[in-house]
């Protein structure tokens, strides 16, 4: 099974994603971008502010998704696959940019993983009040410093971007405790195994 953790900065990904790595020994922990060598390096470039053009970013992106399908996940489709991020996001952070419309941002992002996306995605999500203050307790990359009403918008569209590419859509509140966070996604995993 391919699940996908997804959520705006600071909504605790990364916490979720170590306490499932211990849940889960025997998954794969991979992250999007740069899970592969050349993510990496789309992901440097991109979070460093390199890029002027939005389009630019958002093919990147893709190129990105295109490698991580091809690279980490169809070779490991066997296992339980747990993901930092997925297409969701691709799509969310160029649909709020108005780069493209819904449908062909669908289309990309299924020409980019060959249709391989994941099974369920789990959606952390913010009040207003808790991404201000995560986000005055720590320094911002580019894409944060865009500003909380326009992490917000991502955050709705992340929901929406689920949604439209027909992948199961947990929405999880994230201001709960980690560990309640951390046993309804693994409950719901668990479910699904």
């Amino acid at each position: 099974m391919y699940v996908a953790i997804e959520g705006i900065d600071t909504a605790g990904k990364s916490t979720q994603i170590e306490r499932l790595r211990t849940l889960y020994p025997d998954a794969l922990i991979t992250k999007e971008p740069g899970g592969t060598e050349a993510g990496a390096r789309i992901r440097s470039m991109v979070l460093g502010g390199e890029l002027s053009s939005k389009t630019a970013e958002m093919l990147l992106f893709l190129a990105d998704r295109a490698e991580h399908t091809e690279e980490i996940i169809l070779p490991n489709m066997n296992r339980l696959i747990i993901s930092d991020r997925s297409a969701v996001s691709g799509m969310a952070y160029a649909a709020v940019q108005q780069l493209c419309d819904e449908s062909t941002l669908v289309l990309l992002n299924r020409l980019a993983t060959g249709g391989t996306l994941p099974d369920r995605v789990f959606i952390l999500r913010l009040t207003p009040e808790e991404l201000s203050h995560r986000l005055g307790q720590k320094e911002h990359d580019a894409i944060e410093a865009r500003g909380i009403a326009y992490l917000l918008e991502i955050q709705e569209a992340l929901i929406a971007s689920a949604y439209a590419l027909g992948i199961q859509t947990h929405v999880i509140d994230a201001t709960q405790s980690i560990d309640t966070i951390t046993q309804e996604i693994s409950d719901l995993i668990k479910g699904a195994l």
